[in-house]
């Protein structure tokens, strides 16, 4: 009777380590605007019948995205993230009206450079993905822009 309990646990466990969703995938682009100014694009592809909440929402709805740009030195950010128009949406899950992104995305950052290229930039993304069914918030996305 043990061994049959021990079986049915690690069943479940090795179904629940299958079960991992990744429904964004995040990838980065840099844009030179002049000598001292670049643009970073951070580039969300979402899965069908997901969606990605804007970084700005009301009080007591989804955790909006987040970007966390790590200070080097190098650069200094021009302004706030801005973001895509998006689809605003009563959404039933939180009982207001929300704004989120489906099939894909770009968020952009403009930075004046303190210093001369080649340097990376990190940023470190949280956010809030739903489907129909669901809502997850997975690990934060760490991505690095490479500026030439």
């Amino acid at each position: 009777m043990k061994k049959l309990v021990v079986v049915i646990v690690l069943l479940f466990t090795v179904n629940s380590f299958a079960q991992i969703l990744e429904p964004v995938k995040w990838t980065t682009d840099v844009k030179k605007i002049s000598d001292s100014e670049y643009e970073l694009i951070a580039i969300a592809n979402i899965d069908t019948k997901w969606h990605l909440y804007s970084q700005t929402v009301p009080e007591g709805g989804p955790m909006p995205t987040i970007f966390s740009f790590v200070s080097n030195g190098h650069y200094l950010k021009k302004g706030n993230t801005k973001e895509e128009v998006g689809v605003t949406v009563d959404d039933p899950t939180f009982n207001m009206k929300v704004k989120y992104f489906e099939t894909k995305t770009e968020f952009k950052q403009r930075i004046k450079l303190k210093k001369n290229p080649p340097f990376n930039i990190e940023t470190e993304i949280e956010y809030m993905v739903c489907d129909d069914k669901q809502c997850i918030m997975p690990d934060p996305e760490n991505l690095t822009f490479k500026i030439q």
